[in-house]
């Protein structure tokens, strides 16, 4: 996927509803950060890496889109 004209230099993009945090270039299914971008509750960060998405409480998407691992839910 591309990224976002917004996120053109960030990977990580997190969503502020779920607090989910999106590898936006190895996500499956662009249609997450398509509908991510027109809502307009996403969030970057700095420096631009999933530690400090997860300093922050943000869970990677681990595909359900829950940010758990199956075995948590």
């Amino acid at each position: 996927m591309h990224r976002p004209t917004k996120f053109e230099h960030n990977r990580w993009v997190g969503d502020k509803r779920t607090q989910v945090v999106y590898d936006v270039d190895n996500i499956d299914d662009p249609s997450i950060i398509e509908e991510l971008m027109e809502a307009e509750t996403f969030i970057c960060f700095g420096p631009d890496t999933v530690d400090e998405a997860r300093n922050r409480c943000y869970k990677p998407y681990k595909g359900n889109g829950s940010g758990l691992v199956d075995a948590e839910a």
